[in-house]
């Protein structure tokens, strides 16, 4: 017996893990991944099972948190966008040498055009250089699915297995078949080769020849997927090999007949015998894929003769942004326009005025908006004033009104990019950062500037909460002060002001007063969430 839920792509895997005995989840929250964690969160089945999924401070600790679960012989995931990965990269590669004991999947969610993140990387490189399993579902069902089929598959071969979303998907709802109820949880018990999780060089390079004779099994686990498929078809001018959502793109741009041969692929290492066989049986490839040409790249290996590839580097398939049906439709038309069943893409339409795309801004009320305008007005009389950005609602103050931030890079990077310009000469040198990014990636920044008593202004935008991504949970919250003055801050120079309208003179004169101290200066400029207060408000009611 089944039933059926409307579900996000991010709900079905986080359902999925939960039905398929996950004893913790581990993240920290980033679009299009912030919903897994909240699912696990609100979910009955999680709360009754007491199933930890508290937010991390970072991705670096979820990671090492859902490993050290995972070698206690429990199931457990952790989850970040695509950028995350890059945080989370230390254990995540080591992750590959200890290898798992307890089920262990890495959800990492790519966002293809960047609708909140600063780069359009593609998380299966990182499976790739780690040499572990990945999976991509084409659809919510798959989602869903593939979270049991995971744990198996990383039980089976005991090594963490990547599952990478993207964008469309994570946000995108769709009728999911589930269980009626969870399989129990993994009892406590420990890895065989404990030795392997000590990563000493002795140990390591056992453990990498170990990883690298795995690799063919992993071929092999992909060659019998039930994800990874071959379809034979009876137009053969072009073969398409298509992966992940560009799968789901491809049935829709045929209405779910398509006459070309397809290689669906949702199991990584790729299953070269389906690879092989399509190109065969074809007089060129297509390759389709979200995100950048990695399928593109592998493929040149495979073959001994010499047909086309097409795809990204040809120009056929759109190198940048996202794929959909109609680029897709658009890419096959190139090669076959007269395909059997091919939909034809519609002449673009004006788009109605109060449907077209408005340019983001800080919402009224927002404390934020308070601390820009009077560090605007503190910094006019200095000649070349630079403040270095961070990651969170904050940024949208380098749009007008504003237009008061120089960079912003990653998280974290305010902080190290004020000490280094200080360290070059430039005066006045400002970070801006949040409350929940300075105790992912700000401490240990203000740690080295603490260290050598730069010269720079720290401010500390305290909205109580990690905005950006809808209200979670802030690790700092009611010890930013603390922190910084256990860092080592001197006490005449962490300061705490109220963001308010009210306040704006009083901040104009400390942000101008600590601009001026020949060391470092942290102010914490504190002021709750619009968004949050509201939403306590009405809870209080």
């Amino acid at each position: 017996m089944k039933n059926k839920q409307l579900l996000l792509g991010d709900e079905a895997l986080a359902l999925g893990a939960i039905y398929a005995g996950l004893s913790g989840a581990y993240a920290y929250p980033g679009t299009p991944s912030t919903e897994i964690m909240e699912y696990v969160q609100k979910n009955p089945v999680s709360k009754e099972r007491k199933i930890h999924s508290h937010w991390s401070s970072n991705e670096k600790t979820a990671m090492e948190e859902a490993l050290g679960m995972s070698f206690c012989g429990k199931r457990a995931i952790t989850s970040m966008k695509h950028v995350g990965l890059n945080v989370a990269a230390d254990p995540f590669v080591n992750s590959g040498m200890t290898g798992a004991n307890g089920g262990l999947l890495v959800i990492a969610a790519d966002d293809p055009s960047m609708h909140s993140s600063q780069n359009e990387q593609d998380s299966r490189f990182y499976a790739d250089f780690a040499m572990i399993p990945a999976l991509e579902p084409s659809n919510q069902q798959e989602a869903y699915d593939m979270a049991k089929y995971g744990f198996e598959l990383s039980e089976k071969f005991e090594v963490p297995v990547l599952t990478r979303l993207v964008t469309r998907l994570s946000h995108s709802r769709a009728v999911v078949e589930t269980e009626t109820e969870a399989i129990p949880e993994n009892e406590l018990h420990y890895p065989a080769q404990a030795r392997q999780w000590v990563l000493m060089p002795a140990v390591s390079k056992k453990r990498n020849r170990a990883l690298i004779a795995q690799q063919e099994d992993f071929v092999k686990a992909s060659e019998s997927s039930p994800f990874n498929s071959y379809k034979p078809g009876t137009d053969n001018r072009i073969g398409i090999i298509a992966s992940g959502i560009a799968y789901n793109y491809l049935m829709e741009a045929f209405g779910g007949n398509c006459p070309c041969p397809v290689v669906k692929v949702s199991q990584y290492p790729l299953p070269k015998g389906l690879i092989k066989q399509l190109y065969n049986d074809s007089e060129a490839v297509l390759v389709l894929e979200e995100g950048q040409p990695f399928i593109e790249n592998k493929i040149t290996g495979f073959f001994d003769t010499e047909k086309k590839i097409y795809g990204k580097y040809t120009g056929n398939v759109v190198r940048d942004g996202e794929l959909d049906p109609d680029s897709v439709a658009a890419a096959i038309a190139s090669l076959v326009p007269d395909a059997a069943g091919l939909r034809k893409n519609e002449e673009e339409k004006d788009v109605p005025s109060i449907v077209a795309p408005r340019p983001p801004m800080l919402c009224q009320g927002c404390g934020h908006r308070d601390v820009y305008g009077a560090l605007n007005e503190a910094l006019e009389s200095y000649e070349s004033p630079k403040v270095f950005g961070d990651i969170g609602c904050y940024t949208l103050g380098f749009l007008k009104p504003f237009n008061a931030i120089d960079t912003c890079v990653d998280m974290g990077a305010s902080i190290t990019m004020a000490k280094g310009a200080a360290d070059a000469g430039q005066h006045p040198a400002v970070a801006i950062i949040g409350d929940s990014t300075f105790t992912h990636s700000g401490m240990t920044g203000l740690l080295d500037a603490i260290n050598e008593d730069s010269p720079i202004l720290v401010i500390i935008s305290d909205n109580l909460t990690t905005g950006m991504t809808g209200g979670q949970d802030s690790q700092g919250t009611g010890k930013i002060e603390e922190i910084c003055l256990g860092l080592g801050a001197h006490p005449d120079h962490v300061r705490t002001i109220d963001s308010l309208p009210k306040n704006h003179d009083e901040m104009v004169r400390l942000f101008k007063n600590e601009i001026e101290h020949k060391g470092l200066s942290v102010v914490v400029s504190r002021r709750e969430c619009i968004q949050t207060a509201r939403r306590h408000a009405t809870q209080k009611k």
